[in-house]
């Protein structure tokens, strides 16, 4: 491909990605709309000779070229932006044809910015419509559509789907969807192929749904054919079990069969573990470590924050003694010398669970045995920081043995998400809270009614409870008018004195901020401002007001995450979303979700929809791409056919299966294996 350094920008590193880069889009330039039958608000074209060019300076520096069509009707094309060669082409006489949205100005009829291209008189109309692909700078319309007419022209696509489940689909062939797709045939609705709602557009989205299955299904296979440590439970899990001030639900015991069944086995296990907020993970993470330890080896354990790798090596420390087990942590914020002294006493063998945020993936940290990596908030970290943890056993000196990999997450990964992109991984579900955990009351409350918010954390304090402020910002930012955390403590304090107000945010010397946790853990703090940093890990029994300002600018999954830091004591509790108007539609439908319910699988559902599953996985912290024309939730049939064609394939026709991955992946496979 001559262009191939450019196209790469795009993702087309050969001739064969150009056929699926698909339009994003569809423009109708089979009519001319008369200028006197457009109405503002409507996206039209029109065509018509230059009757006047003019730079006009005020209010601002534009160009503005009056068109006349054949019956003498006029509008205006307005621009913005213009170079002065464009004086010379919008001449007096010329015939210009423009698309755009239409609009009333002061002076009729205009069109801002419109997609425009000088035409002869009688020049035809295309008879199809016209595709639009994304593309970056430097790179135009033409020259793409060019590059994919000429691949298009070369096509050669056989078949890989087999002709059984395309006729049950009702599907065309893979060939015929993808030329109709970038040349769509006269007469088809734009409509339809804007919403991907044609037959054609069923076939390149299962075709993809198809791609990654086989993908992940054959990652899965790789990975039996691995060897990891065998750990047996010992007595470790035993005294561990033993020692907890507290029995395991039902669902905590099932899912640690699943995992303890997997530790044990000589393949790596590669496992979520997804629950509700509070739902207890930390301690299926706590038994699986002991499995580890008490079978020779070493246990590491991520977090994504400092505050929350904190919280669980103070949580996981006094457990662990049950077992014998030497706890120690890491973090950038220790000393250096301290630092220091982990890593060499991780090399020697002498920690048993290292516990510590992206500090532990840094190259100076080697484990002498690391036999499983436990990842917490899996979704907070990217990719390869993922895989960078589980590649610390040095393999060779380990025999060849890869460690076990836990993954927990507190963010319930929707039924179709879990069947799409973790085919290759075996997920536990905690799906019961331990008993004494109260629901949580969620309320929505205006700004404008905040002196009645505070009157009910006065009235919360003074019965003895504590309360969480959580505030976006910590300063004044001139882009958003919203009320800082430093501002609020500090209003707080004055209007609430003598009672106690404390302050964490992320930027606080470690020392200090773990020192106001420990005050509001001990109860001496009785309410908490602080920014999201307290969204994970945070455990007060006490707490049972949460008050969260400016809800409307968090995302669904953190407001749940939030709301989670209260209803861990017998008392009823309460999450208070103050919101500022007015509000836009994505804001109110979230608002609306947190008022409606409190399951975390049914508010990931919906955040799925609103936000797509790259930020739900923690996959746009890769940069690389996701499903590009699939849709989880409009898809989810297809989704579950795909599963089915793929396992078919891999028994019956590996060929058609490398073709397609090849197709589809080109060699990224790596990237779905994560």
């Amino acid at each position: 491909m001559a262009e191939a350094l450019p196209l790469a920008r795009l993702g087309i590193r050969r001739e064969q990605d150009l056929p699926l880069h698909l339009p994003i889009r569809y423009e109708d330039e089979t009519r001319i709309v008369p200028i006197a039958r457009v109405r503002p608000g409507e996206t039209v074209q029109v065509e018509g000779e230059v009757a006047r060019t003019e730079i006009v300076p005020r209010p601002r520096r534009m160009l503005v070229v009056a068109l006349r069509d054949d019956a003498g009707d006029r509008i205006d094309l307005r621009f913005f932006n213009f170079w002065g060669s464009q004086l010379k082409q919008f001449g007096s006489g010329r015939r210009v044809r423009a698309q755009g949205e239409a609009r009333g100005g002061l002076f009729g009829l205009e069109l801002v910015h419109p997609r425009w291209r000088l035409v002869d008189p009688g020049e035809p109309l295309p008879d199809r419509l016209t595709p639009v692909y994304s593309t970056v700078s430097g790179i135009g319309q033409a020259r793409i559509r060019a590059a994919v007419l000429g691949a298009l022209r070369k096509l050669a696509w056989p078949e890989t789907v087999p002709a059984d489940v395309v006729r049950r689909l009702g599907l065309p062939p893979a060939a015929d969807a993808l030329r109709a797709l970038h040349q769509p045939e006269p007469g088809v609705a734009l409509e339809a192929l804007q919403e991907r709602a044609t037959p054609e557009w069923r076939r390149v989205i299962f075709d993809e749904l198809l791609a990654q299955q086989l993908s992940l299904k054959r990652a899965r296979a790789a990975r039996a054919s691995l060897a990891a440590p065998a750990l047996g439970s010992g007595t470790a899990v035993g005294r561990l079990l033993g020692a907890l001030p507290f029995r395991l639900t039902g669902a905590q015991q099932r899912a640690w069969a699943e995992v303890a069944a997997d530790l044990a086995r000589a393949q790596p296990m590669n496992r979520l573990l997804q629950g509700d907020v509070g739902s207890g993970k930390t301690v299926i993470a706590a038994l699986a470590a002991a499995q580890a330890i008490g079978s020779g080896w070493q246990a590491a354990m991520m977090a994504p924050t400092e505050l929350l790798a904190e919280q669980h090596w103070r949580k996981l420390a006094p457990w662990m003694k049950a077992v014998g087990a030497r706890v120690a942590w890491l973090s950038g914020s220790l000393r250096e010398s301290e630092k220091k002294a982990v890593r060499a006493a991780v090399a020697a063998g002498e920690v048993d669970l290292l516990v510590g945020t992206h500090a532990l993936i840094e190259d100076t940290v080697a484990f002498a045995r690391l036999g499983l990596a436990i990842v917490d908030e899996q979704h907070r970290f990217g990719v390869a920081q993922r895989l960078a943890l589980r590649a610390k056993l040095d393999t060779a000196a380990a025999g060849g043995l890869l460690p076990h990999q836990l993954m927990m997450s507190a963010t319930p990964i929707p039924r179709t998400l879990a069947m799409s992109y973790y085919a290759d991984l075996d997920v536990s579900v905690i799906d019961e809270l331990p008993p004494g955990r109260t629901p949580v009351v969620t309320k929505l409350v205006s700004e404008a009614r905040r002196d009645e918010v505070i009157d009910r954390l006065r009235a919360a304090a003074a019965a003895g409870r504590q309360v969480y402020w959580v505030c976006p910002l910590i300063e004044e930012s001139e882009s958003l008018d919203l009320q800082t955390a430093i501002d609020t403590h500090e209003r707080l304090s004055r209007e609430l004195a003598p009672i106690r107000v404390g302050l964490v945010h992320g930027r606080m010397p470690p020392a200090d901020k773990q020192a106001v946790m420990d005050g509001f853990v001990r109860g001496e703090v009785q309410v908490l401002v602080a920014t999201t940093v307290i969204e994970v890990g945070v455990d007060v029994p006490n707490a049972s007001l949460m008050i969260i300002e400016h809800a409307e600018r968090f995302g669904l999954a953190q407001l749940h995450q939030l709301r989670g830091r209260v209803g861990r004591g017998t008392t009823e509790s309460f999450c208070v979303l103050m919101y500022r108007n007015p509000l836009s539609a994505t804001a109110r439908e979230r608002l609306r979700t947190m008022y409606e319910t409190t399951d975390g699988f049914e508010i990931a559902r919906r955040d799925l929809m609103q936000r797509g599953p790259g930020e739900l996985l923690g996959a746009r912290q890769s940069g690389q791409m996701l499903l590009r024309f699939a849709d989880l939730e409009r898809d989810s049939e297809l989704v579950a056919v795909a599963r089915e064609t793929a396992d078919q394939m891999l028994r019956e026709d590996p060929a058609a299966v490398d073709a397609h991955l090849e197709r589809w992946l080109g060699g990224r496979e790596e990237f779905l294996k994560a």
